[in-house]
């Protein structure tokens, strides 16, 4: 929405840029699977990401998963093997009470439509510690069956309205064979011609999309109807993995795919990790970190392609996303993190719909759950609901106003719909050049970022403000807001008592707070000093 006007607003003696700031941030959020959305502290933080942060989608696994029985074709085997039914059943009780739940906090869901359930999988493979079944179905028309019976019961429990402004997910990386997949490329693109056909015929203005695959790469491991592992090694020995030709996976494919048989494709999913994982010559696997600003490079190459392709209004979601796509990279629990997630927002919000940020919560359990209360999880809260500091990183950008008044590379001022400003601005450190932060297998590796540097002075001079009008200045950096540093002081406690727990939350969201005036004539003097890896939040003091 387009704001109006009322004051020439100047920044450093220059009239105002007015262009419009996409929230790309909280569009959506990422969670972990539909069964974890049941227990009350994970709907307690849902609540407050919503609240705080403006989540206004989240995104999941599992909404097909046996752990939601929604579909059956068998009943009883508690004590004794299941007897089969005559016909499969779909029951949504569990469902239910999750998008219940979603919805009742104002959000809405952004479906994930997988993985298979047990009794319609082709294979009995399963993946993370929740078991989930990832093959190609049986039959597709049973397959079909339990979209429709699904997608016409929330109809029928919220209303078409409601329903049509959720977009429909075809999977989750089927590019990663046998993990997520054990299909060929071909056998997705048919799964997703099926469902894509049947969710239309119910109406043709529900959204679906896909391919929701995996980090770009820049080799042809995905070419094939196979990941083949063989072709890795030139980019698992890179000496400089930014000079490589980094491209999305099944991105090119799938439209082509669509256009040959007139499907829909109203969105383009993927998910985009500055990562990557490939095996060298001797077959060892090696972890790849990509510059700084490889989620923009990756937007930028997707933007393109969608433009130049028969779907150019095509939507764009990250539907994941995060400076890594490990739940044990100890990295996530740093202010590290919190500034690698502003700079590179902050760089790539013209370029995306949604940017889906994987997760908001540490309470997550693909792996099981975590070892000790910040054992490197994705969340931005931990299992204790303490806030890490990219929970503040994005609450700080959620501050932001829909227009912007001025942005540079370190940082942005935006005007709000109340004709005040917010800005946010940060120091990623000049001494990293065109380094990530990477990732990190123990929080004393992570520490290592600390050394970085100097510091930076952020000065503006705004004029066209009220008078009189009170501006807080908010700082995270390694002195305010970095809990984990708490933790490890309290000796790496693996189980916390309530007293360390509350400690902690407290140290967590004690961040540097000041208040700046605009002064009689409407001038707002910022003149700001940021430590190495300092965020620094700048808005008006009613907001929260």
């Amino acid at each position: 929405m387009s704001i109006a006007l009322t004051r020439t607003l100047e920044v450093d003696g220059i009239p105002s840029t007015d262009s419009p700031l996409r929230h790309v941030w909280n569009a959506c959020i990422g969670a972990g699977r539909a069964n974890e959305a049941l227990r009350a502290d994970w709907q307690a933080q849902f609540q407050e990401v919503v609240r705080t942060l403006g989540a206004r989608y989240v995104r999941f696994h599992g909404v097909f998963h046996d752990d939601m029985f929604v579909y059956r074709a068998s009943s009883g085997g508690g004590f004794g093997p299941p007897t089969p039914l005559a016909e499969p059943v779909h029951t949504f009780a569990y469902v239910d009470k999750v998008f219940d739940a979603i919805l009742a906090t104002g959000a809405r869901p952004f479906v994930e439509l997988g993985f298979m359930p047990r009794e319609l999988a082709t294979e009995t493979e399963t993946v993370f510690w929740w078991g989930a079944h990832c093959s190609p179905p049986k039959d597709m028309n049973l397959w079909t069956e339990l979209v429709a019976k699904t997608v016409e019961h929330w109809i029928e429990r919220y209303g078409i309205d409601e329903v049509r402004m959720w977009p429909f997910e075809v999977w989750n990386e089927p590019n990663l064979v046998p993990h997520f997949w054990t299909g060929t490329r071909t056998q997705y693109f048919e799964l997703y011609e099926a469902t894509a056909r049947t969710i239309k015929a119910i109406d043709d203005r529900l959204q679906v999309g896909g391919p929701s695959s995996s980090v770009f790469v820049p080799d042809s491991r995905y070419d094939g109807e196979y990941h083949d592992k063989s072709v890795e090694a030139a980019t698992a020995e890179a000496q400089d993995p930014s000079s490589l030709p980094w491209k999305p996976v099944w991105i090119r494919e799938l439209l082509d795919y669509c256009a040959e048989r007139d499907l829909p494709l109203d969105f383009l999913s993927t998910h985009l990790y500055p990562t990557d994982f490939a095996f060298d010559t001797q077959g060892v696997g090696r972890a790849i970190s990509r510059d700084r600003d490889a989620t923009r490079k990756d937007l930028e190459q997707l933007t393109r392609i969608l433009a130049e392709s028969p779907y150019p209004n095509a939507a764009i979601h990250i539907t994941e996303w995060s400076t890594s796509p490990s739940s044990r990279d100890r990295m996530h629990d740093t202010v590290y993190a919190a500034t690698a997630i502003v700079r590179a927002l902050l760089q790539s919000h013209e370029l995306a719909d949604s940017i889906s940020y994987w997760t908001f919560t540490d309470i997550f359990e693909e792996g099981g759950g975590g070892i000790g209360p910040f054992h490197g999880g994705f969340g931005l809260i931990n299992e204790q609901g303490i806030h890490k500091p990219t929970f503040h990183a994005m609450a700080m950008l959620a501050r932001l106003g829909d227009r912007v008044v001025r942005q540079t590379e370190h940082g942005i001022i935006t005007r709000t719909a109340s004709d005040a400003v917010t800005a946010v601005f940060f120091n990623y450190p000049e001494s990293m050049g065109s380094r990530s932060i990477g990732d990190a297998a123990s929080h004393d590796q992570a520490r290592a970022l600390s050394s970085e540097g100097p510091e930076r002075r952020i000065r503006h001079s705004l004029s066209g403000l009220t008078p009189g009008d009170v501006y807080v200045v908010e700082t995270l950096d390694l002195e305010h807001g970095n809990v984990v540093e708490a933790w490890l002081r309290q000796g790496r406690p693996l189980n916390l008592s309530r007293e360390a727990a509350a400690d902690l939350m407290r140290i967590a969201d004690d961040l540097d707070r000041r208040t700046i005036v605009v002064d009689h004539d409407g001038r707002l003097e910022i003149d700001e000093t940021l430590s190495p890896w300092a965020v620094t939040s700048i808005f008006p003091h009613t907001t929260r």
